[in-house]
């Protein structure tokens, strides 16, 4: 089996963005994992950063923050783990609600609404197992990724969307349902 037919193998496997998403919430869960994201559109922006290292370290850039902890391996600078298209909102992968209510239906993730907004948390089972997940060798570049998005990230949905469209513009160009890539070559 050659390279691009493991990675497409890959991408079809709701395991792994399912342990991603156990991964990048439990960064933002807080020492006693009760704390939450608040609304799938910051899940999928956060998630955006987390799933293209190298749109994370431009990112960082932007903001002049520290980005030597990305360490991006040089297959990912010229890879894509993982294709998203332009929505209406920015990056966004059709599989999220799937693939929250699979995680909901492990008694991985729990969900509050308020208003407009889901509130997304781990329970005690996600929290344990993303924790988990965070000290394997093949999760430990997400781990340290998604804390460095908790740390230079956790700004509102709203603030997190126009910093995104501010800083990629040309994600903003593409038309909706056009495939994102890195390298900011439309697919």
């Amino acid at each position: 089996m050659n390279l691009l037919n493991t990675l497409a193998q890959l991408e079809g496997d709701d395991n792994l963005h399912i342990g991603r998403l156990l991964i990048l919430l439990a960064a933002f869960a807080g020492q006693d994992g009760t704390k939450s994201i608040n609304g799938l559109t910051k899940l999928a922006k956060l998630d955006f950063l987390l799933r293209y290292p190298v749109f994370l370290e431009r990112a960082l850039d932007s903001k002049q923050a520290p980005s030597h902890g990305v360490e991006i391996e040089e297959h990912e600078r010229i890879s894509v783990e993982s294709k998203m298209v332009r929505y209406r909102y920015g990056p966004w992968d059709f599989r999220y609600r799937r693939l929250l209510n699979i995680m909901i239906a492990k008694g991985l993730v729990n969900f509050n609404i308020e208003g407009r907004t889901i509130q997304i948390g781990l329970t005690i089972q996600g929290f344990d197992l993303a924790l988990n997940l965070s000290k394997k060798e093949s999760c430990l570049d997400l781990a340290r990724r998604a804390n460095i998005l908790r740390r230079e990230f956790d700004i509102t949905a709203t603030n997190l969307m126009k910093f995104i469209y501010k800083t990629f513009p040309e994600i903003v160009s593409l038309r909706l349902g056009e495939k994102i890539s890195h390298g900011n070559q439309v697919q």
